[in-house]
């Protein structure tokens, strides 16, 4: 057990219409919070996401998916937020919005490889 590292989880939604509550599921943010491990993996797909709604804006969208990243890898371009250490990143990623970038509940997990659990979760709940 001293190999398995438990780390947190949350899937990332566009919500085109707030006050719809209607979502699709954009990606995957993890953390490790032992390891100092965070990360996020997305796809914008716009034909799923113009099944939602036809006034999407997709330059703006993917404008805020990269300012996210780079908040979660603690890039320059992430502000004095990326410059927070990795597991208050990743309260401020996922803490209640009513943008139309949000994310999930967090839910725990426990793991032997964190990066494979990222991806398998993007392939179990995004793709």
């Amino acid at each position: 057990m001293q190999d398995k590292a438990v780390y947190e989880f949350a899937i990332i939604r566009v919500v085109p219409k707030v006050e719809r509550s209607e979502f699709l599921n954009v990606g995957v943010i993890l953390l490790s919070k032992k390891l100092r491990y965070i990360d996020m993996k997305y796809i914008l797909d716009k034909q799923r996401l113009s099944a939602f709604s036809d006034h999407i804006d997709f330059d703006e969208l993917q404008n805020y998916l990269e300012a996210w990243d780079a908040v979660c890898r603690g890039k320059s371009e992430g502000g004095k937020i990326g410059e927070l250490p990795e597991h208050e990143r990743f309260r401020w990623l996922t803490a209640s919005k009513s943008t139309i970038l949000q994310c999930s509940p967090v839910h725990p997990g426990i793991g032997l490889n964190v990066e494979q659990k990222l991806e398998d979760l993007f392939q179990k709940y995004v793709l």
